[in-house]
């Protein structure tokens, strides 16, 4: 459902242009959608300008994870992650990234970077990332290995 509001052009007293949203008598819940759409629209000028960069961490016990970021669908970028030994596991699994990410290895040790343009993009590679190395039937106090987002920044902050 699309939200009903002005996005008029504006000038503020400093004469630069500026970007108003603006709703007539709304409700409550109408109103707080004003916020949402002025969030929405400075994550996308910010992802333009520099960029958005989610690091994570690889954490084992005992069975260390392998992890090869590649190309995939003749990507220039490498948009796929195969994740190898999880737990000891024979299986092999492998998350495409959503598109306009980008995944690379880190210079750190068990680390790996997901940058790109869209907020809502990049987090949710991170999220299916982080899923599929759920443990699962086993008590997760004591099985803690997995995949884990450590730092979310704008890049060249």
């Amino acid at each position: 459902k699309h939200v009903s509001c002005e996005i008029p052009p504006a000038v503020n007293k400093k004469g630069e242009k500026v970007i108003r949203v603006e709703k007539w008598f709304g409700s409550k819940k109408e109103l707080a959608s004003v916020r949402t759409v002025t969030s929405h629209i400075g994550n996308m000028i910010t992802g333009v300008m520099s960029g958005f960069e989610y690091k994570m961490k690889l954490v084992y016990a005992h069975f260390p994870i392998n992890v090869a970021c590649d190309k995939v669908d003749g990507s220039k970028e490498t948009n796929n992650i195969e994740i190898r030994n999880f737990l000891g596991e024979k299986v092999v699994r492998s998350i495409k990234m959503q598109p306009g990410c980008k995944v690379e290895r880190t210079s750190e040790k068990d680390e790996i970077m997901i940058t790109g343009n869209s907020i809502e993009a990049v987090g949710v590679s991170v999220s299916q990332i982080q899923q599929t190395c759920q443990v699962k039937k086993k008590d997760i106090r004591k099985y803690l290995d997995g995949i884990y987002c450590t730092t979310r920044k704008v890049i060249g902050e």
